[in-house]
């Protein structure tokens, strides 16, 4: 498949978190860099990341581990694409090979002068990929009503009125979890058009959210999986990020963490536009491994 690209990562001490395992956000990073240049291969311009489907961790990654991600176009529409990417770990001393998530992402072909490009059709060639090409239109059917989904389950969700009980929980107020962070884009966070990198907002995505989720737990979560990424527009070297995460809700073992990016100018008088917005499941995990019991959210 001309599309393939092929990429391993040495999982290195400046990669990790404090227990020593690779940071979600870093690996955000990687994959989105995988995926684009899939999609530049089978583009010949330049790509930016449109939205990135639900992932769900099955693994954690520790240091001196190697990270292997696969990426290659499933089909290819009219200016958009589809991306599928696989990352798994390679454990060097046992030599195995573990999965770790699968993601789908949609990338945009721009020319050089900002215009979408309209793309070649891709044929697919083994099964599996005339599977993939198939289901590809469903998948981009549920994407393009992802957003009228969720207006429509804000107004048709029924409010609750009493808070769940939980023995000897207290309710923390979620705004004692409201988490707001600025970030400066620098040329190294951008690519050769000067768009900021989709995996490196995901990831300062992925940072406030966490520091949210650690503030209800007084400890530090673990990130389970992501509900979907969309880029609602880009930003560019120069522009300020605000980054906002705040707890929605906890249940027993987990909690959903609601995070998005908004990006401005040097001019403060500008309105913020609203670059991204995802959901986050989180857990707190005991020595044993096993997800702990966590506080009530008082909304």
């Amino acid at each position: 498949n001309p599309t393939e690209v092929q990429m391993s990562q040495l999982v290195l001490p400046c990669h990790t978190n404090h227990r020593g395992e690779l940071s979600i956000g870093q690996l955000l990073k990687w994959i989105d860099t995988a995926a684009c240049l899939s999609a530049e291969r089978h583009a010949g311009c330049p790509c930016v990341t449109a939205s990135m489907d639900d992932i769900y961790f099955e693994h954690t990654i520790s240091v001196g581990q190697v990270v292997n991600i696969k990426a290659k176009v499933n089909r290819a529409f009219n200016s958009s694409m589809e991306v599928g990417i696989q990352v798994s770990y390679e454990d060097l001393c046992s030599g195995k090979h573990y999965s770790i998530c699968k993601a789908y992402a949609t990338f945009v072909a721009h020319s050089s002068s900002g215009t979408k490009v309209k793309l070649k059709p891709l044929i697919p060639q083994t099964e599996e990929e005339k599977i993939e090409h198939s289901i590809a239109a469903e998948r981009r059917r549920m994407r393009l009503v992802h957003k009228d989904t969720l207006k429509d389950l804000l107004t048709r969700s029924p409010h609750e009125t009493e808070l769940e009980t939980r023995d000897g929980s207290v309710a923390v107020p979620a705004e004692k979890t409201r988490v707001e962070s600025v970030e400066l884009v620098l040329p190294p966070h951008a690519n050769h058009q000067g768009n900021t990198f989709g995996g490196q907002i995901m990831a300062w995505m992925e940072n406030v959210a966490t520091i949210a989720a650690s503030r209800l737990c007084h400890a530090h979560p673990t990130l389970r999986a992501i509900e979907m990424f969309h880029f609602r527009g880009p930003s560019q070297v120069g522009d300020r990020l605000v980054l906002k995460a705040i707890v929605n809700n906890s249940f027993k073992n987990s909690m959903e963490v609601g995070v998005c990016a908004e990006a401005y100018g040097q001019e403060m008088s500008i309105s913020r536009r609203h670059i991204n917005s995802a959901f986050m499941t989180f857990v707190v995990l005991d020595q044993e491994g096993r997800p702990r019991t966590l506080p009530m959210l008082a909304p």
